[in-house]
């Protein structure tokens, strides 16, 4: 099995009964915040994109890029389609030309031609992906590879139990714009976001052990920040705070936990996969061009000012009446929310800054009042400042998911009182009827379902499924004192009255083992 590097979460996979290509990411993404780095657009594009078939992991856009797979990706291929809860991914890909699907039951091995076998893992949750991530098992003459990319299953035991994985690609580095774009002294932004990049070291490493795979291959991040205004969000200043770490800061901390099967793939390289190892060639040694990290970000800097400055010149919408639009689209969807607005709880504040980067009107989303109006001086949990453009761009385009355009575009700030909430992400994740149906949905299943199976850790029996996302506790939980951890998602729960300390909701069962249960 040749696996080629074709930029972040993207790769070539290559085999005697077919080839397939994952998620490849060229354009920038989120409002020409993020691209992929090291740099991929000067790779031959036209040869890589002729394949028999075509994985898509899921709908964020350093995965789905619409122009690319338009412009260079074979409309022969054949779509391995994930079992998502919605319509949306074959809807856009059929909009782009693409005719030939594969729907994949879910965790079911499906066997292509030749004798090349797959299966896809579709995970649901709201809050994984814009509804939906996945990962893709491929197997051909013995030899396993499993694509993880950003997904984040609470077990990969429905990988393993398929036999022995000989190349294991997953995420390792941050994708979110916490605790960046929060209004918080810096000493505070530095000590949550080494907290941040510890625990994505220390999920990956359990991914890791999990597997046991031959090979680990590190992909899937970080992009690289090429705007000005951005720049600072590179790991290149020293700054251990830093969630985007790269491939060989990757392979120095899987060092100190004993790994020595890292593979780093550039954009270029070749790793052939066999049952007894792998080897790689690289358009360059991989050490030098790490070491030369800052010099590299500058060149891609200059070289795409050009297309930064195209895309920012496409955001003003003046004929757009914010407050119009905004009531217009999230309106009847507050009508409908029974639990995303009462996840809520309170009203949300837009702090939309003009064209002259002074005026700035207020816009508040009254989950409550279920209305949208001009802010009345009230005090409010959440509150995002950002430029009025981009908004007007969100609405102008008609964009059902403003996680998966401005919130990781990280081109605003924001502050809020008390804990994260989920809730107000899960929210402007899902402005669409279809989106807000199947959110409102799958909480209601997920409130409403019993866990009843009790494990113990340390002096605590709790309940086995984490509250949050049903991740498996024995594997995933850490209790210090009276202090629980779910390791997949890092959420922490007061034991001995059973709070999530890190969200609203999502209350933990638990007592001490030595005291009886109490009474429910």
């Amino acid at each position: 099995m040749r696996v080629t590097g074709t930029g972040h979460a993207s790769m070539r996979i290559d085999t005697a009964a077919g080839s397939i290509l994952c998620d490849p990411w060229v354009n920038p993404a989120y409002f020409a915040s993020w691209f992929p780095f090291p740099d991929n657009s000067q790779l031959d594009w036209e040869t890589l994109g002729d394949v028999d078939y075509l994985y898509v992991s899921h709908l964020h856009r350093d995965h789905f890029d619409a122009a690319h797979l338009r412009d260079f990706v074979s409309k022969d291929a054949t779509v391995l389609l994930p079992e998502f809860p919605t319509s949306e991914m074959e809807d856009e890909l059929r909009a782009l030309g693409f005719t030939k699907f594969l729907r994949a039951p879910n965790e079911q091995v499906v066997e292509l031609d030749g004798g090349l076998r797959i299966m896809i893992q579709a995970l649901t949750s709201p809050t994984d992906g814009p509804i939906g991530d996945s990962s893709l098992w491929v197997e051909y003459d013995g030899v396993r590879l499993l694509n993880q990319n950003d997904a984040r299953p609470t077990d990969l035991t429905v990988f393993a139990e398929l036999g022995h994985v000989h190349a294991h690609l997953l995420q390792f580095s941050g994708a979110i714009w916490y605790p960046m774009v929060y209004e918080l002294p810096q000493s505070a932004k530095t000590a949550f976001g080494k907290q941040k990049r510890e625990r994505q070291f220390d999920r990956t490493w359990r991914y890791i052990a999990d597997l046991k795979a031959d090979h680990v291959f590190p992909i899937a991040g970080p992009p690289c920040f090429l705007d000005d205004d951005l720049w600072q969000f590179n790991d290149i200043h020293g700054d251990e705070g830093n969630i985007f770490p790269d491939q060989s800061v990757f392979l120095a901390e899987y060092a100190k936990v004993g790994g020595t099967n890292g593979i780093v793939l550039l954009p270029g390289s070749v790793a052939e996969v066999t049952t007894s190892g792998a080897t790689t060639t690289h358009p360059q040694p991989v050490e030098e061009f790490f070491a030369n990290k800052a010099a590299h970000l500058e060149e891609m800097r200059e070289r795409k000012r050009g297309v930064i400055e195209a895309e920012k010149a496409s955001w003003r919408h003046p004929e757009v009446d914010v407050l119009d639009g905004m009531k217009r689209r999230i309106e009847p969807l507050l009508e409908e929310s029974i639990y995303l607005a009462k996840g809520v709880g309170g009203p949300v504040r837009f702090d939309l800054v003009d064209y002259d980067g002074e005026s700035v009107e207020s816009i508040v989303v009254d989950f409550p009042g279920k209305e949208v109006r001009t802010y009345a001086d009230e005090k409010v949990r959440y509150r995002f400042r950002t430029e009025r453009a981009l908004v007007e761009h969100l609405l102008h385009i008609g964009e059902v998911d403003w996680v998966n355009s401005l919130f990781l575009s990280c081109r605003f700030s924001a502050a809020r009182i008390g804990q994260y909430n989920e809730f107000v992400y899960a929210f402007f994740k899902c402005l669409s009827t279809e989106r807000l149906q199947y959110a409102e949905g799958w909480y209601d299943e997920h409130e409403r379902t019993s866990d009843a199976e009790d494990i113990t850790l340390g002096d605590w029996v709790v309940q086995r499924r984490c509250p949050h996302l049903k991740a498996d506790l024995t594997r995933f939980g850490i209790v210090e004192g009276d202090q629980l951890t779910c390791q997949l998602h890092g959420w922490k729960f007061d034991l001995p009255s059973g709070r999530c300390l890190t969200s609203v909701g999502h209350k933990v069962r638990a007592h001490r083992a030595d005291a009886s249960a109490p009474t429910p």
